[in-house]
């Protein structure tokens, strides 16, 4: 603004017309000057105005600059003392730290905020460092003390320190930081060692059912009820009294240990041999783990204790004495849980221990009970592994059990010649009737693979697998000769029936054809009447015959049937064998009594077949 006034001062109307008042000032000038020219002003009065403004504005730029320079020089002066007082700090607390140089680049301002940070955080570090020094050297006294057992007489008394707090070099610092760190790793290991033997001795008192506290007591009263480290006695003294403490105690757990196992090994055996109820057991259940423990994992709290140990002995002594009255009772029980097993995966038991040999035996006392229950308990084990390796085939029975029961369903059900009436659940059956219809001609395939894994499991183990004491192939096989005999008399009951129908053809065109319906007309009514199976032609439906055991069809046998009846099976078989009924002569035989009937009857009489 000074110099625009000083140009628009120095040159002549025209030329200060001509030059360019780009800035705020300059703008303001031209408004100053047109607005003069506006008023009239004479041009030795404007000269004058703007000789008062250049002054104006001397005096404001000399009032800045002497503010700057005062400004400046406080700045120098405190950059000097604070790179002074760096200076010491450095040199007292012995730290290598970057020197601080001056840039002439920078300004004072910059110099300063850069070595602001620096100073404070040396101050923070001497006044951190001295106190470092002052806990370390506490520390250090007060753990020397513990550690001779005279820490009473140092645990509240000021320390005194007779180093210069100006020395904080880091050295001195690492060497009593080194000898406190020596300290505390030597306290720490007698504390550790202290807590593991208290540990111990508090666990083997507990498992030998002693009095800890007392024992503890005994060694150092500060061993119990300390709730902190630092009471906590850590002297030779008591870290040898309390390794003979544990010693005595582990050699007392050993002798108990030992004793208690001789009797908890009878009691397993009195318990198996009784068949002791849980009820029973339950009072001695932690006792009864110290049977197949170590010694080191036998931790349960008064296991061991003498009251434990005589409670054990007097269970054993009642007991034994209840052992020889119920010998008898207890192998047969075995027995039957044996025949059990047997009876649920069809087999047969061991008859070497039949109940009535069992009882025999027992009574003339010329075998241990012991022994027989032994002999049992093994036949058992060899029952429960056999009828796991028989659970596929077995499993795959019992469908084809299942199959079968449907389709004796589904024979009576197609005999009944109301089925397809609109009663009450009907539609069930008929629904079951198609399931049945579906799974019985899965039969014959269920049996071929039933006979496939049978025969894979023999040649496996190199024994027939036995079914309620038959051969399962055999009897799969029979039922699959019963049931190709069956389809082979459905075929020849099918083949009757055709006959009968060309029979029926044949006497049509012998005798003509069927009287009319006005001359039968009431004798066809009569007749229907009469003859609940009358089809209202005078003729008489077939009934269908129910199949028996003698009948051209007999009953199929399953593995259902032949349990409790094995014995009757092949006389059965015998009977049906030696004289099975042949549809093809029954039919013969119908036929010409048919014929003949037809032929004695006159031509106008009705026909009914019988």
């Amino acid at each position: 603004m000074g110099e625009m006034v000083l140009a628009g001062y120095g040159m002549d109307k025209a030329v200060r017309s001509s030059v360019s008042f780009e800035t705020p000032c300059g703008r303001l000038l031209r408004e100053l000057e047109q607005i003069w020219t506006e008023i009239g002003e004479r041009e030795e009065d404007k000269d004058r105005m703007f000789l008062e403004l250049e002054t104006e504005c001397m005096r404001v730029y000399r009032r800045k600059v002497d503010s700057a320079n005062a400004e400046r020089s406080q700045l120098r002066q405190s950059l000097m003392a604070k790179e002074a007082e760096l200076k010491v700090l450095v040199a007292s607390i012995g730290e290598i730290t970057p020197k601080f140089k001056v840039d002439e680049k920078q300004s004072l301002k910059e110099q300063l905020a850069k070595v602001t940070p620096l100073l404070e955080d040396l101050r923070s570090k001497k006044e951190e460092r001295i106190k470092q020094f002052s806990l370390v050297q506490s520390q250090i006294e007060k753990i020397k003390a513990q550690i001779s057992d005279h820490n009473n007489q140092h645990d509240n008394g000021p320390v005194n320190h007779s180093k210069d707090n100006h020395d904080l070099s880091t050295r001195r610092l690492s060497d009593l930081q080194a000898e406190l760190r020596n300290l505390q790793k030597e306290k720490s290991d007698r504390l550790q060692k202290v807590f593991i033997y208290v540990d111990e001795v508090h666990c083997l008192c507990s498992v030998l059912g002693m009095d800890f506290a007392k024992t503890v007591k005994d060694v150092h009263p500060s061993l119990h009820g300390a709730n902190s480290e630092n009471s906590t006695n850590i002297s030779d003294s008591t870290l040898e009294g309390l390794t003979e403490t544990i010693l005595k105690l582990k050699a007392e757990k050993r002798t108990r240990v030992s004793k208690l196992q001789e009797i908890v090994g009878k009691l397993h055996k009195l318990w198996n041999l009784m068949e002791s109820t849980e009820q029973e057991r339950r009072h001695f259940t932690r006792v009864a783990a110290v049977l197949g423990s170590t010694e080191e994992e036998i931790t349960s709290s008064s296991v061991l204790s003498l009251e434990t140990i005589q409670e054990t002995e007097e269970e054993v002594e009642r007991l034994t004495k209840q052992k020889a009255s119920r010998m008898k009772e207890l192998v047969l029980k075995k027995r039957l849980e044996l025949e059990d097993i047997c009876s649920n995966a069809h087999m047969e038991p061991d008859m070497s221990t039949a109940p009535e040999k069992i009882t025999a035996l027992i009574d003339s006392g010329l075998v241990d009970p012991c022994e027989l229950l032994s002999s049992i308990e093994t036949q058992i084990a060899k029952a429960r592994e056999e009828s796991l390796t028989r659970k596929d085939i077995m499993e795959k029975v019992d469908r084809w059990l299942s199959a079968c029961d449907e389709e004796t369903w589904l024979e009576e059900y197609n005999q009944d010649s109301s089925r397809y009436s609109a009663g009450r659940g009907a539609h069930i059956n008929l629904k079951r009737a198609e399931k049945a219809r579906i799974l019985v001609q899965k039969i014959p395939s269920m049996i071929d693979n039933l006979i496939a894994k049978t025969f894979a499991w023999e040649d496996e183990r190199s024994v027939p697998f036995l079914y309620d004491g038959a051969r399962l192939v055999a009897i799969l096989e029979e039922q699959k000769l019963r049931r190709v005999q069956k389809e082979e008399d459905k075929r020849r009951h099918r083949d009757q029936k055709k006959l009968q129908s060309l029979l029926l053809k044949e006497k049509e065109l012998i005798f003509g054809s069927k009287p009319s319906p006005k001359k039968t007309s009431s004798f066809n009514r009569r007749t229907s009447s009469h003859h609940p199976n009358g089809n209202g032609a005078g003729f008489m439906t077939p009934a269908p015959r129910r199949v028996s055991a003698g009948s051209a069809t007999p009953e199929l046998l399953t593995p259902r049937s032949y349990s409790g009846r094995y014995n009757n099976y092949f006389k059965e078989n015998r009977r049906l064998a030696a004289a099975p009924l042949n549809f093809s002569t029954v039919s013969k035989e119908d036929s010409m009594s048919s014929f003949a009937s037809i032929s004695g009857s006159e031509p106008d009489s009705p026909l009914v077949l019988h």
